[in-house]
């Protein structure tokens, strides 16, 4: 793909940097007729561009003209789309040289006398359409589902040449309708929880913009009773395993010095000392506080694991099964204080301003579980999506 890349840049480079002369040198005619084009029309008197521009043309045209001969004579159905190209080259190629006639170069005219392509065109698409059309019709008794989709390709081709050629917007409809496979999405519950609605309604909200194609579509209900579904994915829950819950309580003593007032600092006479401002020097009194900090850690966890089935319809089968899984925790930090709280830094402060809470119940857990375990499913689907075909 790099090396693909690399070639069609170099070769718009090439373009880009290379004269006309070595444009058609090299074959590239069209090409070549652009880059004289452009310039005659800023320098109508080019004589070397306008020979350019005359050999390119004629060469080009000819080659055209021989190959359309060629179609013409071998008469294979499959050849008109390809006639039709070559005429509409031709008549664009027309039209781009008529932006800068008349020229004359050393005295004479360069003529590019004008055809009518119209009807050559008209005749060419109409065989085109028909030539689509009838492919169609044959792709479509096949009635698969790479049939259905690869007439729908040749009807648009149709529509594209002859407008709404006998029944083919009808016929177009029909093939898309049937060449996209349709995949429902489930929820099976095998574990021994009842599990809440809400919960696998949830589960069943994935995003699958990025799953969608012209050809697949995904179900998350089953609304339509007469819809037929190709394909099935069902998602097991396998196992549930919630943790009870765990109270951890940590105790510790905290000690710290303090300022608790001050005294004066005094001189060999007992007076009062002074600092160079001529305040009086205090001393801080210090005093060790102490507090037992009791932290209460509550953890409780949810586990949730299982597998994604891809089955086909036609013929009913496993195609693949995809391991998945989630877990969710509860987790809550408090703390109470017996003594002095000065003795404890701002963070255990803080704990202390808060208080246990409830544990969640093991539904409400389940539900917590329930985004981590749609982005799994999510996650398996896109995974396999080419499963979907």
């Amino acid at each position: 793909m790099k090396r693909i890349i690399l070639f069609v840049l170099s070769a718009l480079l090439f373009s880009a940097c290379a004269s006309s002369t070595r444009l058609m040198q090299r074959g590239s005619y069209d090409a070549a007729i652009d880059k004289s084009v452009r310039k005659l029309l800023r320098n109508p008197g080019n004589e070397k561009e306008a020979l350019v521009l005359e050999r390119a043309f004629n060469i080009a045209n000819e080659q055209n003209l021989e190959r359309i001969r060629f179609l013409k004579r071998e008469g294979n159905p499959r050849s008109m789309p390809e006639i039709v190209n070559l005429y509409s080259r031709m008549k664009d190629r027309q039209t781009r040289v008529r932006a800068v006639t008349p020229i004359r170069v050393g005295g004479r005219s360069v003529e590019f006398p004008y055809v009518d392509y119209d009807e050559e065109i008209i005749s060419a698409r109409s065989g085109a359409a028909a030539f689509h059309y009838e492919l169609a019709t044959q792709l479509l008794d096949r009635q698969e589902k790479s049939a259905y989709r690869e007439a729908y390709s040749n009807l648009l081709q149709v529509m594209e040449y002859g407008g709404d050629y006998l029944n083919a917007r009808e016929l177009a409809d029909y093939a898309r309708e049937s060449g996209i496979s349709r995949a429902l999405v489930t929820v099976s519950n095998h574990t021994h929880l009842n599990l809440p609605k809400e919960f696998v309604d949830q589960l069943l909200i994935i995003d699958t913009r990025r799953m969608d194609n012209q050809w697949v579509e995904f179900y998350y209900q089953d609304l339509d009773e007469t819809q037929y579904f190709d394909y099935f994915i069902v998602v097991n829950l396998r196992m549930i395993n919630i943790s009870p819950d765990r109270v951890t309580e940590r105790d510790q003593m905290v000690k710290k010095k303090i300022e608790d007032g001050f005294d004066y600092a005094l001189d060999e006479r007992g007076n009062v000392k002074k600092d160079s401002l001529g305040n009086d020097i205090r001393i801080p009194r210090m005093k060790e506080v102490s507090c037992a900090l009791i932290e209460t850690l509550q953890q409780k966890s949810a586990l949730i694991e299982g597998d994604v089935e891809f089955l086909s319809e036609q013929p009913r089968r496993l195609l693949k099964r995809e391991p998945i899984g989630a877990s969710t925790s509860f987790e809550h930090r408090s703390a109470r204080a017996i003594g002095d709280v000065r003795a404890l830094d701002e963070n255990a402060r803080k704990l202390i301003d808060l208080k246990p809470l409830p544990f969640p119940t093991e539904g409400e857990m389940v539900l917590r579980t329930a985004d981590s375990f749609r982005l799994a499913i999510a996650d398996a689907i896109r995974k396999n999506r080419r499963i979907i075909q």
